[in-house]
């Protein structure tokens, strides 16, 4: 066998390039490549936010570095996998929610994690997440696609039915999330135009229903706080004002770098965590929250691209949701801090403080590697 045949077998191997290496890892290079810069200026920016608390930023990386091994472990398995347990997964999640109104652990009045003896406390909501447009796509792709009115009603009853039980905890703002998710899946399946119209006839019936016998006072609240910040101006509004004005003093390039009144001062609150993107508006001003949406966009672009060029129904539903649900946090988390929403409890997805929405968020992202590099293998 001569050295040119040698070296032809090697560059045929499947470890013998980058390409192949990421490949057998299960890892997609360039959404790694994303997050990753996304984490690290998250740090940057909640060591401020924490006013210089170096526990908080340590407490984060370690958070965020659980997040990354659940990310690749996801990673790693088939597709097919995620599809033969949605059903299981589901039915354990609505178990969870209801254990969590039953035995739960209530913290500023709402009873929303479980405390299992010899486990950190969690919430199975966060969960449900990942599990509900799991198991609609599971339910839809299993019949012709678009769907009919009869499978769409029971997809439907599949994402309201955690909804409801999440936001009983009361967690208004992680059942829109997981209700988001949910949804994603069945406009993905290919919703007629009536279907949708009959959809939102259904959410406008809705609403003013929701306000008079679901939402509970601090909800209403909220919302009327939204439309008029001042009318409580050291009360409820203080909030969104104290936060517009944070964004507002930034500029073009912002203060600087621990440089922001507002958070130093505190006159911010929960700055480090869901009001986390006023500290970086003040802080770096229209150009670094430019950087943050374009680094965003990229993340989900780069999704949408691997939920279009998965190989089944199941998985191209899935991605499809995963990912817009991460643009809904972002949405949610913006809008809210910028007085365009209600102030809901939305993190700035791996910027805020906190680790379980960040695992949850890096769990999705494992699945999306797992739906784009087993693909990758099977079409080779």
């Amino acid at each position: 066998m001569s050295a040119g045949s040698l070296f032809n077998q090697s560059a045929r191997h499947p470890l013998s390039s980058p390409r192949g290496i990421w490949s057998a890892l299960h890892i997609d290079p360039i959404l790694l490549f994303l997050l990753l810069i996304l984490i690290a200026g998250g740090l940057f920016v909640l060591y401020s936010g924490a006013d210089r608390n170096l526990e908080v930023v340590k407490a984060q990386g370690i958070r965020m570095g659980v997040a990354l091994v659940v990310m690749f472990v996801f990673a790693q398995l088939d597709p097919a996998v995620f599809r033969r347990w949605s059903p299981w997964l589901f039915a354990a999640g609505l178990i969870g929610l209801a254990a969590v109104l039953l035995v739960g652990v209530g913290a500023k009045g709402a009873q929303r994690w479980l405390a299992i003896p010899g486990l950190p406390r969690f919430q199975p909501s966060e969960l449900m997440k990942l599990v509900v447009p799991m198991m609609a796509a599971w339910y839809l792709s299993r019949h012709y696609l678009p769907p009919r009115l009869r499978h769409v009603a029971v997809a439907l009853l599949i994402v309201l039915a955690p909804m409801a039980m999440i936001i009983l905890q009361p967690d208004l703002g992680t059942s829109l999330l997981v209700g988001a998710a949910g949804i994603f899946v069945v406009f993905f399946a290919g919703m007629g135009w009536r279907l949708i119209g009959a959809f939102l006839a259904m959410v406008s019936v809705a609403a003013p229903l929701m306000w008079f016998f679901v939402m509970r006072e601090y909800q209403k609240q909220r919302v009327l706080t939204l439309l008029d910040p001042q009318s409580d101006p050291l009360g409820a509004g203080w909030n969104i004002i104290q936060s517009k004005t944070a964004i507002g003093s930034g500029g073009m390039d912002g203060k600087g770098w621990l440089q922001g009144t507002q958070s130093h001062l505190e006159f911010l609150p929960e700055s480090h965590t869901d009001f986390i993107v006023a500290v970086l508006a003040e802080e770096f001003g229209f150009v670094g929250m430019l950087v943050l949406l374009v680094l965003y966009l990229l993340i989900v672009l780069r999704c949408l691209y691997i939920a279009s060029t998965a190989q089944d129904s199941f998985s191209r539903l899935l991605a499809g949701a995963l990912t817009m649900t991460f643009f809904i946090y972002v949405f949610v988390n913006v809008g809210m801090v910028s007085g365009l929403l209600p102030v809901v409890g939305v993190p700035l997805p791996l910027v805020s403080y906190g680790g379980t929405s960040g695992v949850t968020l890096m769990a999705a992202f494992g699945v999306l590697m797992s739906v784009h590099t087993h693909r990758r293998m099977i079409s080779a």
